[in-house]
C-alpha cells in the first residue's frame, strides 16, 4: 500500500479537478508555503491551470506549472489529525518519491 502521506511530483498530481495539497515554491513574494488546489479545465475565467479558491473567499489564484513543487493528497477523516504538512523544503528532483535513496 502506497504511503498518502509524503510529497510526490507534480507530474503524477491528478488532473480531474479533485483536491489536493501542493508545495508552492518560494519567491519575490514569499517563502514557500502548502495551499490547497485543483486542476481547472478552463472556463469563463481562463484556460486550463491549477487553481486555489480556498485561501481567500471569492478570489481565484491560478498557480502556473513552475511556481508549484509538489503534491499530496488530502488526508482522509479517519486520520488522527488534519494538519497540514510542512511545505517539501527538499531538493526538487533527488529526493521525491524517494528517488534520492
Amino acid at each position: 500500500m502506497e504511503a498518502l502521506d509524503r510529497w510526490r511530483h507534480m507530474r503524477s498530481a491528478p488532473r480531474d479537478g479533485s483536491r489536493i495539497l501542493v508545495t508552492i515554491r518560494a519567491s519575490e513574494q514569499g517563502p514557500g508555503a502548502v495551499d490547497l488546489a485543483y486542476w481547472s479545465k478552463g472556463d469563463q475565467y481562463g484556460g486550463e491551470a491549477w487553481r486555489s479558491s480556498d485561501s481567500a473567499p471569492g478570489r481565484i489564484i491560478e498557480y502556473s506549472e513552475p511556481e508549484m513543487k509538489c503534491w499530496m493528497p488530502l488526508p482522509s477523516a479517519e486520520r488522527d489529525s488534519l494538519i497540514f504538512p510542512a511545505p517539501w523544503k527538499g531538493k526538487d528532483d533527488e529526493e521525491l518519491d524517494g528517488s534520492g535513496i
